[in-house]
């Protein structure tokens, strides 16, 4: 059972900007996740996930919002979320909330194992410490 928070105000806004940038950007077979992260200094940076046609090489949302705030010289975050853009195909009429991938769970702990991630749980969305989504997770830290 994760220990769970529920959402505030901030965070759906993170939803909102995770929302914007994958419906401004959503191309079929390439991008459909769209992540926003917010940094403790509450600065908020989105992207979009880089299909391609090789699925080893594609780039997760969650990394790209991460490297992007990285690029712009923040290094410690609070909070991230990705989202789902339908597919034209699907009947579907908005985006939801989807949970971090395994890599992206790594990733995300990797740089910072405070941060919260928001995801879909027993029906309603909170936002947990991504490390309750890792448990045991692999380090280099000696203990």
């Amino acid at each position: 059972m994760l220990n769970v928070k529920p959402l505030d105000k901030r965070d759906y806004e993170l939803i909102k900007g995770a929302e914007e940038v994958i419906e401004k950007n959503y191309r079929y077979e390439r991008h459909h996740i769209g992540s926003a992260i917010r940094t403790t200094s509450g600065n908020v940076f989105s992207a979009v996930h880089v299909e391609a046609n090789v699925g080893r090489i594609t780039v997760c949302g969650e990394a790209m919002a991460l490297g992007k705030a990285i690029s712009e010289g923040e290094h410690e975050f609070e909070t991230i979320v990705a989202v789902a853009h339908p597919h034209p195909h699907e009947d579907i009429e908005k985006c939801w909330v989807v949970a971090p991938c395994g890599m992206c769970r790594e990733l995300i702990s990797d740089y910072g194992k405070d941060t919260d991630v928001i995801i879909s749980y027993n029906g309603e969305l909170v936002k947990c410490n991504v490390m309750e989504l890792l448990p045991e997770k692999y380090t280099s830290d000696i203990e």
